[in-house]
């Protein structure tokens, strides 16, 4: 559980700490198993050494003239020796004790017991006579002492031990230093996201560190820049959507101004002729009928100017009928308006949101305004297709209003009808595009099928 909370920074650092105490105990460890094969392979190389040494000293003794002294001498004079002891022993069996070194004894040492109990070093003694001109001057012992060889392997562990943990902490504090600076972007990173996440989209991180981390950084920096974008992009279309909402109330009011007012003056001065001839004695029927024939027409246009209001406000039987219906209902009216203008529609069936079919008939009906209205076209060509899905991009609805028309200028500014309909398809997530040619202009929107309002 401890493991889970700390930091990945942490984690490494633990990690490698772990690895040097761990390499460091392993070669401690190793030492001290070869520590008693060490000792012991020491104490018979010394006194197989300390034996041919005293027999060379014994070969020479045959040529002084008192043997005995010179041995006694020579004796003496070896007791300075490490590792072993060579004392002479008297011809009766006891050592002489003048000539014999005192030996150290392991349990008065500085070493640990516990060293002691795992090499456990055993003395070796060994007895060369000694015997010259056929005279015999007793014997010499030999005698190992594997505490001097014990020592130097115990200060040679603690010696290792101490260049060892100290090389060790250095490694560590290195490698510490070397990762907290590797690892510095990721506090940077998560301080950025931070800042992105209160709405702070400027903020930048500074690609550094290892390579990878410095991909993150700059992926976050292109993030950053994009989110922005985007929420700038946001915060646009919805104050073109209020900008709007205000042109198409004005040509709304200006729409029911110009063409509802005259029909309803129109209405009310008939009714009001009406009336007065039939308050006359002797009503003028022919008067009547010339007036009541004028109401009609007058209801008949009325009734035509209603139907193009509410048709703007939402087509009729696009819920009813659905959007081939729509759009053939919609061509139709503009052949009836201009019987010299030929519409041809290609409309494939679409299984899309109610959102998405109403985008696909905005585009087509202010697609066919424009050309009517604007480009002088004899003919115009609409068509709805839904291209295919792939691994990856989404099913999308491509809609084509292509007209012969004059096209547009160079210096055309679009009108609130097309950046309308340019709003309504990047509300989805589509793009629209104009080209224009010498004759005609080509409108493409593409429209997330998957799109919902």
């Amino acid at each position: 559980m401890m493991w889970r909370t700390l930091s990945l920074r942490g984690r490494l650092n633990a990690l490698l700490a772990l690895l040097l105490v761990l390499g460091l105990a392993l070669n401690i460890a190793r030492l001290l198993l070869e520590a008693a094969p060490r000792i012991q392979a020491e104490d018979n190389s010394v006194v197989r050494l300390g034996r041919e040494f005293v027999q060379t000293l014994i070969a020479g003794l045959g040529d002084s003239p008192d043997p005995a002294a010179r041995l006694a001498y020579i004796i003496d004079d070896l007791s300075r020796l490490r590792h072993i002891s060579i004392s002479r022993e008297a011809e009766g069996g006891s050592a002489a004790q003048r000539h014999q070194p005192r030996l150290p004894d392991p349990e008065t040492t500085e070493l640990p017991a516990w060293f002691v109990r795992l090499v456990h070093p055993q003395q070796t003694t060994l007895r060369v006579p000694v015997e010259v001109n056929g005279q015999s001057l007793g014997a010499l012992v030999i005698t190992s002492h594997p505490i001097d060889e014990m020592t130097e392997i115990w200060d040679g562990i603690v010696t290792q031990l101490e260049i060892g943990a100290a090389i060790a902490v250095l490694l560590l504090l290195l490698t510490m230093a070397v990762v907290n600076r590797a690892l510095a972007p990721i506090g940077w990173l998560a301080a950025a996201m931070t800042r992105i996440e209160a709405g702070d989209y400027q903020t930048r991180v500074e690609p550094d560190g290892p390579p990878e981390l410095a991909a993150i950084c700059a992926k976050l920096n292109h993030l950053a820049a994009t989110l922005g974008e985007a929420i700038e992009d946001k915060r646009r279309l919805a104050a073109r959507v209020v900008s709007l909402q205000d042109v198409e109330r004005k040509e709304l009011a200006r729409e029911l101004h110009d063409e509802f007012g005259p029909f309803l003056f129109a209405l009310r001065a008939h009714a009001t002729a009406t009336l007065r001839i039939a308050e006359a004695p002797a009503p003028d029927l022919a008067a009547l009928q010339r007036h009541g024939a004028a109401m009609l027409e007058q209801v008949n246009a009325l009734q035509q100017s209603n139907r193009r209001v509410l048709e703007r406000l939402r087509p009729a039987g696009l819920s009813e009928l659905g959007l081939r219906e729509a759009l053939q209902a919609l061509a139709r009216l503009w052949r009836e308006a201009h019987p010299g203008v030929g519409v041809a529609l290609s409309i494939a069936p679409l299984d899309a949101s109610e959102i998405v079919e109403l985008t696909v008939y905005r585009v087509v009906q202010e697609a066919l305004t424009n050309a009517f209205r604007h480009a002088t076209a004899s003919q115009v060509a609409v068509s709805v297709e839904p291209t295919p899905a792939s691994a990856t991009t989404p099913r999308n609805v491509v809609v084509r209003v292509q007209d012969d028309g004059k096209g547009l200028p160079a210096d055309h500014k679009l009108g609130h009808g097309l950046i309308g309909m340019r709003e309504r398809v990047l509300a989805l997530g589509g793009r629209m595009t104009m080209e224009s040619a010498d004759r005609g202009l080509t409108v493409e929107a593409v429209i997330p099928l998957g799109a919902v309002g």
